[in-house]
């Protein structure tokens, strides 16, 4: 009975497509259940950057929960501590002495912040629909087509077949609604906006409602972002009326609601938006226009994004299943289309959370439905946001990077007085953790807190995204930024008493420690990895750009007195600059790994023994973690060239979890597809989709790899537009595990350097030429890193890599080229 339930849910549901074809394309990416959303993680996510909604689809009690991205608590502010000055040395003095508890009591009294730790982002409220007498509906049908962007819900009550279909439109930036049915005169509803930080809600007229509010005061920084919601209904046929702050519709055939939401937010300093205009103005406009049309610009808008790439491993029957049913099972089906799904719903996040012109994804991209969400939703730059844009340039998002980017330049400018407050330096500073007014101190304390790296982590965003687009004019307008965030630490490195090295501290190895230790340190190898990234990088950009030549002499000096990494007693990368690694120590975070990804200087072919001291750091940590950890080992077991063990992780993180957003479950998947801490974090979605994206190809190791952690279990497959360094596109398909054509468009020119698993040759039948040495390429050029310090009691032993290809081919810019299987 069940099943024939569900087949006439979808059979209805089809119904509905046919007769809206004209204006979405057909298509198999969706997410769909057989029951309305009852609790938020179940509820289904729309945005347009700006604007976000979580959509219930609950026939008599419609819930559309409402976000604007810059609705955050408090308004400009600074968490600076002015004492950290004065402490400075005596902490030094303390760490190096080892009284590690002496010097984090004195962090926490002197350099973490006295009282703002970060403002919240908040919601806005909700709009809530009621129709009296849908509790009892049949064929239920949810769904969210990700390839087209729209949400849309289908059932029945007394023989009459109802619809409501959902988007947020980036082009007319609203959220539009319509609601339908197959006969006529048989839509009545009561229409409500409700928030928890609403001031006033009331109906302007017949078919405009209204609620207005401000958000909430937080750790002594007044609430001073004002918002202003209208929801206008426009009904053909019935009636319609308003009844105090309700509006009810009668006997309708048809009925579109646009909603529209400003803030007074101008930028990170500045609130003197009228938001009451702004936000007439755009539901004004979007009146003017009938639902078909925007929600055809909507979907244009959205696919050009979306259908840049595309991946296919093969169906099985396991996918006709409801969406929650095909997660709940994963582990133990042959599902592999549930990838490909999860993989195009992270880039669908991020077209839906992340736009040229607003601001970056937070902690939970755009969708909150608290005024106190967990760890404030805010950012936390010491993996977190960093995790958001990993799939930007290389699936093929770089537009989406822009926000981010752009945030980087407002920390530039915040943090450099955080940089002379609190450390007497020049050049800028953030911690672990910002938020939209881009605070750069402290917080949270000093186990969390006491990390001067958030910034230099950012920074390498900056030449990421050169790498892909070439850009001379970007990189110039970029580099002043990298060379403040150089000019920080070469005022704060200090010489440790040991080796002589140059180390950052006081720091800490992101919110982990050594047993029986605080986490206050010295010199944690993850701080040494992100500064030879940041002085190595800096000097490439200023070569290209015929500046500083006598800073770059004066960053290879600090190269040359960083700490090695360093291979401890059981094999292992050290986390630390003494051998405190415990193999069973489970944390979440694997900060040192930040060498092997994302950052390129731990790999099989250069770095051997440290390849292997990350792999036995990796089998220490184990699999199963936090949604965003396991998300960020897929990638690490993809860079070790090892598919089935990052299948085996995504297996993990798509195991379904509680949809309490506080439940105590290891991390998993929400019913939604959305990433379990637990609670929601985006930042899991993002890191999945990138390690899938990183499994079959990976060009950080002076080549274009593909298929470098193919896993047994898709054995044949194509996937189409994923980016690499030096400006080349890339599409491939493969058979039996064996890579049987590839496309590459190069929009840059140069050398081409492919790694394949089989012999290739053009499709000219021109032999590929065999590579070797380094890649004239500069876009794939390598800094050397030292050679590691090796513990006298490491085992290592080393893996066979498999074997592989490696061919050299010229390209000129604009052109495609094909590769077949020899």
């Amino acid at each position: 009975m069940k099943k024939l339930k569900i087949l006439s849910a979808i059979l209805l549901s089809l119904f509905w497509g046919a007769c809206n074809k004209d204006t979405a394309q057909e298509s198999d990416l969706k997410l769909w259940y057989d029951k309305p959303a009852k609790v938020w993680n179940e509820a289904l996510p729309i945005g347009n950057g700006r604007l976000g909604a979580m959509v219930f689809g609950d026939p008599a009690n419609e819930k559309i929960q409402l976000n604007e991205e810059t609705f955050w608590s408090g308004g400009p502010s600074r968490n600076d501590n002015p004492k950290a000055l004065e402490a400075l040395p005596k902490v030094r003095e303390l760490i190096f002495e080892g009284k590690y508890h002496e010097a984090e009591k004195m962090v926490n009294e002197n350099m973490v912040a006295e009282q703002l730790h970060g403002s919240m982002y908040q919601t806005i409220g909700n709009l809530n629909l009621s129709f009296d007498g849908h509790e009892n509906y049949t064929n239920y049908y949810r769904e969210l087509d990700i390839e087209n962007a729209l949400f849309s819900t289908t059932y029945t009550v007394n023989g009459v077949n109802f619809k409501r279909e959902v988007f947020a439109s980036f082009p007319d930036q609203v959220i539009a609604v319509k609601l339908s049915s197959d006969q006529r005169r048989s839509l009545s509803f009561s229409a409500s906006l409700n928030g928890p930080l609403a001031r006033s809600t009331q109906a302007l007229d017949a078919n405009t409602l209204e609620m207005t509010g401000i958000s909430s005061s937080h750790e002594g920084v007044e609430g001073q972002v004002k918002f202003n919601t209208r929801a206008k209904i426009l009904n053909d046929g019935g009636e319609i009326k308003p009844d105090g702050n309700k509006i009810t519709v009668t006997k309708a055939d048809e009925v579109v609601i646009l909603i529209s939401i400003a803030t007074s937010f101008v930028d990170y300093k500045t609130l003197s938006a009228d938001e009451n205009e702004r936000c007439q103005k755009f539901l004004s406009e979007a009146s003017q226009k009938t639902f078909a049309k925007l929600k055809k610009a909507h979907i244009s808008d959205y696919r050009e994004y979306f259908t840049r790439s595309s991946l296919n491993l093969g169906t099985t029957p396991a996918s006709e299943r409801p969406t929650d049913i095909r997660v709940k099972n994963f582990s133990q089906t042959n599902d592999p289309e549930l990838v490909t799904l999860y993989y195009q719903f992270g880039r669908y996040l991020l077209i839906s959370s992340s736009r040229p012109g607003g601001q970056p994804a937070n902690l939970q991209g755009i969708w909150n439905g608290s005024t106190h969400p967990a760890w404030d939703s805010k950012y936390t730059i010491n993996i977190n946001t960093e995790m958001n844009y990993w799939p930007a340039e290389k699936c093929n998002l770089p537009e989406l990077h822009e926000p981010l980017i752009e945030m980087v330049k407002e920390l530039s400018e915040a943090g450099a007085q955080t940089a002379q407050t609190m450390y007497g330096c020049d050049g800028w500073v953030t911690h672990h953790n910002t938020d939209i007014w881009r605070i750069s101190g402290v917080i949270d304390g000093a186990f969390w807190g006491m990390w001067p790296m958030g910034g230099a982590w950012l920074t390498q965003h900056l030449w990421e995204k050169y790498l892909y687009n070439g850009d001379l004019e970007y990189l110039a307008s970029v580099y002043p930024i990298m060379k403040s965030a150089c000019r920080f630490y070469q005022d704060f490195l200090i010489e440790e008493p040991t080796n002589g090295w140059l180390v950052v501290s006081p720091s800490n190895s992101p919110e982990n420690a050594p047993a029986g230790r605080p986490s206050v340190t010295a010199g944690a190898t993850m701080d040494n990895q992100i500064l030879f990234d940041l002085f190595s990088k800096t000097i490439k950009a200023a070569t290209l750009l015929n500046q500083d030549e006598n800073l770059i002499s004066e960053y290879q000096k600090i190269l040359d007195r960083l700490p090695p990494m360093q291979i401890g007693q059981y094999g292992q990368l050290q986390e630390w600059m003494e051998d405190l690694d415990s193999p069973e120590d489970k944390h979440r975070h694997i900060s040192h790994l930040y060498g092997l990804h994302p950052s390129s200087q731990i790999s099989p072919y250069s770095s051997p023994e440290l390849f292997e001291a990350a792999r036995t750091t990796l089998q220490h940590r184990g699999d199963v973690s936090t949604g965003w950890s396991m998300g960020w080992k897929v990638n690490f077991w993809a860079r070790m060239l090892d598919g089935n063990h990052a299948l085996k992780l995504i297996k993990d993180q798509l195991t379904l979890v509680g949809t309490d957003n506080n439940a105590g479950e290891g991390g998993g998947t929400y019913p939604n597809l959305l990433d379990a801490h637990p609670p929601f974090q985006i930042d899991g979605n993002f890191g999945c989709t990138a390690g899938i994206a990183e499994m079959l190809l990976q060009s950080h190791d002076g080549a274009i790899h593909f298929l470098p952690a193919l896993p047994d279990e898709w054995k044949n497959g194509e996937i189409t537009g994923l980016r690499t360094p030096g400006g080349f596109e890339v599409n491939c398909k493969w058979e039996n595990g064996q890579l049987i054509k590839a496309e590459i468009k190069s929009t840059l020119g140069g050398n081409c350097r492919i790694r394949v698993p089989n012999e290739m040759v053009l499709n000219d039948d021109t032999e590929l030429k065999k590579a070797s040495g380094t890649n004239p390429n500069p876009f794939f050029e390598k800094a050397k890193i030292k050679d590691p310090v090796i513990s006298e009691k490491a085992k290592l032993t080393k893996t066979n890599l498999p074997k592989t290809y490696l061919y050299d081919f010229p390209t000129e810019a604009g052109e495609t080229y094909t590769i077949l299987e020899n």
